[in-house]
């Protein structure tokens, strides 16, 4: 990367100013004080639970990292903070902590999405070294999987948004999604977002690591997560 533009690009850190800022310590009286961020950190607890109401998202993403060697802590990879008004979450790579937007999620809903879209960053970057600064191929693909895999194009929730089913909406919903996504955290024209979205759609859309499938709704995400979970027993059995 060009040196000149290296030193303009902000990596999209401007949308979460306490990330920067130092303003409050992590389990400070003024944090604890704030309604904000209790309220985060009981939707992030509900989230990381597997229960008929939120689905197995997170805890199979949760146990597919520790299987990684990965292993997700919550008070240590989690941090429920201030952001600017147009984002609900985001991953910090050089702290490997995902950031939850504690003033922009104010849903069960809402929060199971944002920390799963922020677990496949972080599974990813687990697994696969993504080079998040550098390679730009390498967050576009990140971005297509977390825009499919988190529930983030569901029909629900396309229907939520009066955004409604054409062919191949699903893939045209986490194509819009990943676009957003790359043209909020880097200063690229649209043109060129487009184009590197375009040359990785295929193979980053097919790869469903490590759900095995595109978990549409919680009825797949329970037989994925059934399939995680019964992952060894067939190697067992040999």
């Amino acid at each position: 990367m060009d040196q000149n533009k290296q030193q303009e690009e902000d990596y999209g850190y401007n949308l979460f100013p306490e990330r920067n800022s130092g303003k409050f310590q992590k389990g400070s009286i003024a944090e604890s004080l704030f309604t904000f961020n209790h309220k985060c950190q009981v939707m992030l607890q509900f989230a990381m639970e597997t229960s008929k109401l939120t689905g197995p998202y997170a805890k199979l993403l949760l146990g597919a990292m520790k299987s990684s060697g990965c292993a997700v802590y919550k008070d240590r990879h989690f941090s429920c903070e201030d952001c600017d008004g147009t984002v609900s979450g985001g991953f910090d790579a050089t702290s490997s902590q995902i950031v939850l937007c504690q003033n922009n999620i104010h849903q069960q809903s809402h929060m199971n999405r944002v920390v799963t879209h922020e677990l496949i960053h972080a599974f990813d970057h687990c697994r696969a070294h993504v080079d998040w600064f550098n390679n730009f191929k390498h967050l576009a693909c990140s971005e297509i999987r977390a825009a499919n895999l988190s529930g983030d194009c569901s029909f629900h929730n396309e229907v939520s948004r009066f955004n409604f089913g054409l062919k191949k909406h699903h893939q045209e919903c986490v194509r819009g999604r990943a676009l957003r996504s790359i043209l909020a955290v880097r200063k690229v024209s649209r043109e060129e977002a487009e184009k590197v979205v375009d040359e990785v759609f295929d193979t980053c859309f097919n790869d469903h690591a490590p759900f095995g499938r595109i978990p549409h709704d919680k009825k797949d995400a329970n037989f994925a997560y059934r399939d995680f979970e019964n992952r060894d027993r067939y190697y067992a059995n040999l």
